[in-house]
């Protein structure tokens, strides 16, 4: 299982980005496809969950009503639309890949390379 993360950059607060994660090599272990992003000095963190079958939706509460999660099965890629940008949301951002257990607060298997995010005030 490969996944390629892209889409990150420069924008200005209150700007807009869409993240894309490529995955190749689905398994029954990817059903479960997150966005995870680690701010300089600070801890990983959840930031938006779903699965190919367009279930399972979930948000950070940090992001919610600005950030969409989305997923195109057919093109094997998921994607993260940004909107409303804050320099809080400055980070790398990450895609990840599991099973079913990611729910009940199990680990991802697999992860992407991150993307960088930097929102400018």
């Amino acid at each position: 299982v490969q996944l390629q993360a892209s889409g990150g950059g420069l924008v200005q607060a209150g700007g807009s980005l869409r993240l894309s994660c490529a995955v190749s090599g689905r398994t029954s272990s990817t059903r479960f496809m997150g966005w995870f992003r680690q701010a300089p000095g600070k801890e990983r963190e959840f930031v938006a969950r779903i699965t190919w079958s367009g279930g399972y939706i979930s948000y950070a509460d940090s992001v919610k009503g600005r950030f969409t999660i989305s997923r195109d099965d057919a093109k094997n890629s998921v994607y993260l639309q940004m909107n409303n940008l804050n320099a809080e949301d400055t980070a790398v951002y990450y895609c990840a890949a599991g099973g079913p257990a990611v729910v009940f607060g199990s680990s991802y298997d697999y992860w992407g390379q991150g993307t960088l995010v930097t929102v400018s005030s």
